[in-house]
């Protein structure tokens, strides 16, 4: 029974947490334009070793 009264009180606990008006944050356009900004940076990155690396592996003198 003390499980019970445990999980009870835990819920009701949390639930007016959640209720109460809090700072919620930035909002999230800013964190989207963010990851956006490092997908595309992290693409170009590997776009430029894959080149180099082509150019590396290309004058290779074959046998």
């Amino acid at each position: 029974m003390h499980l019970v009264t445990f999980l009870y009180v835990a819920t009701v606990a949390r639930l007016a947490e959640l209720r109460r008006e809090a700072e919620r944050g930035d909002s999230p356009v800013p964190t989207a334009v963010i990851i956006a900004g490092l997908v595309t940076a992290g693409i170009a990155v590997t776009l430029l070793v894959k080149a180099k690396a082509e150019d590396w592996i290309n004058g290779i003198p074959s046998k």
